[in-house]
């Protein structure tokens, strides 16, 4: 049943990205070129493909919601509390209810991902610099790590920049409008299925409705991928080009031990950082450029974390965390999994393919490949490269010459959404200004 459902759900979602199943109209929308085509589909085309949320109380503990990650496979948990008594993250009031009362069911008040948990742990310890051990020599750690899991839920909300708000979008946003919400650095929003709201087409704060979906950035990069023929020449532009590319890198040492860096991307509101072949710095962020980048540490490597080895895996460097998330996942140590049967991986965070198994035990595991693009890479390129391998940015690197593999700068999702709107509004203007000449 399982297997059937699982097919069914990446049909529907085909069906979605394609726009089979009664879209007649796509050669028209075609010819009204990109913006048209991001104008006419609607942001609950995509929703609709999407399994039910991932969700946990608001009274469970942080060792239940980092299970829940690790089981769902995704990157945030929505929180959910009985209605009436919470303000939701940046005063949000999105409500589930009841499809045949309207009564309000469930009030999500926030979202929480593996960054936010292991920030409060980091955070609990900050004055003792001993406060994880390592699991070959640091004797016990002064602070309970369990009391620290045990804390609810919904005292994290926040901790993160992306939990500070809870955003929805109305289900006829137009994709385009959703693109330029996602632009700005939102990476995902819940989409009622069906909306009480009027009027709305853009982001909200405040919704009622009985069903929600999670739309992410990667949700709208697969859309452009499948329906590149639509896109017109702006794949074939560079990254250069399109100014898709952001020089400014933060990275860390590959010695850097995890906890640290927990606590450094905290402060600079970042959920992945390169690591580079270099000196631990003193700041323990440093400027990456330059520098030969050989991993990527992020939110995804955190959520593969199973909580029974957090106290030995955080104190170790993002090296060995790096060796031991990628073990744990070639020996498929999923045990939650069988119950996790809500929601497909949503959210790559790491800019490593690695061999999450096909069922065949007896298949060798492929090592570890660092995802990266240059500045003349094409925007079908990088989109291909993140949709296949299911990453969230590429590293900007030199790809030839004595300075091959030297980190330059990032491309994340947030730009290529940024560099595919520009391109289509501008693609639009020009069509006005030629039919009103």
């Amino acid at each position: 049943m399982a297997q059937l459902r699982a097919f069914a759900d990446e049909q529907q979602q085909q069906e979605a990205l394609h726009g089979h199943g009664g879209d007649s109209n796509s050669n028209k929308k075609a010819r009204a070129g990109l913006c048209g085509v991001l104008r006419e589909r609607k942001v609950v085309e995509l929703a609709r493909a999407k399994r039910r949320l991932v969700e946990v109380p608001y009274t469970a503990s942080l060792a239940n919601a980092a299970n829940a990650l690790l089981a769902g496979r995704v990157s945030a948990v929505t929180v959910a509390a009985p209605p009436g008594h919470w303000i939701g993250a940046g005063g949000s009031l999105i409500v589930e209810s009841d499809p045949a009362t309207g009564a309000a069911r469930k009030h999500y008040i926030g979202m929480v991902n593996m960054l936010d948990i292991l920030t409060h742990i980091a955070e609990t310890g900050h004055d003792d610099d001993d406060a994880i051990a390592l699991e070959d020599g640091g004797g016990s750690p002064p602070v309970d790590l369990d009391s620290r899991m045990s804390v609810p839920v919904s005292s994290v909300i926040g901790h993160s920049l992306e939990g500070l708000t809870l955003w929805t979008l109305h289900p006829n946003t137009s994709l385009l409008d959703c693109m330029e919400t996602f632009s700005k650095g939102v990476h995902r929003a819940l989409v009622p299925l069906e909306s009480s709201a009027d009027n709305v087409v853009a982001v909200e704060l405040v919704e009622s409705a009985p069903v929600y979906r999670m739309l992410t950035q990667m949700d709208v990069v697969r859309f452009l991928r499948a329906h590149g023929a639509e896109l017109g020449g702006v794949l074939s532009r560079t990254v250069r080009e399109l100014g898709a590319a952001s020089e400014a890198v933060l990275a860390v040492a590959s010695r850097t031990k995890v906890i640290e860096a927990i606590r450094t991307m905290r402060a600079a509101s970042l959920t992945a950082v390169p690591v580079v072949d270099a000196p631990m710095d003193a700041y323990i962020l440093q400027d990456g450029r330059g520098k030969k980048v050989v991993e990527t540490f992020s939110a995804t490597d955190l959520r593969d974390c199973p909580v029974a080895q957090l106290r030995s895996w955080l104190g170790a460097s993002v090296a060995e965390f790096k060796d031991k998330v990628a073990e744990y996942r070639r020996e498929g140590s999923r045990p939650l999994d069988a119950a996790a049967g809500v929601q497909s991986p949503d959210e790559g965070d790491t800019n490593t393919t690695v061999d999450a198994g096909t069922g065949n035990e007896e298949e060798p595991p492929r090592l570890r490949e660092m995802v990266t693009c240059s500045f003349e890479s094409t925007l079908g390129e990088v989109i291909e490269k993140a949709v296949a391998s299911h990453v969230h940015r590429l590293w900007v690197v030199d790809d030839e010459g004595e300075e091959e593999g030297m980190l330059r700068g990032v491309v994340s999702l947030t730009d290529v959404l940024r560099v595919v709107r520009e391109a289509a509004l501008g693609e639009d203007r020009e069509l006005h200004d030629i039919v009103s000449s």
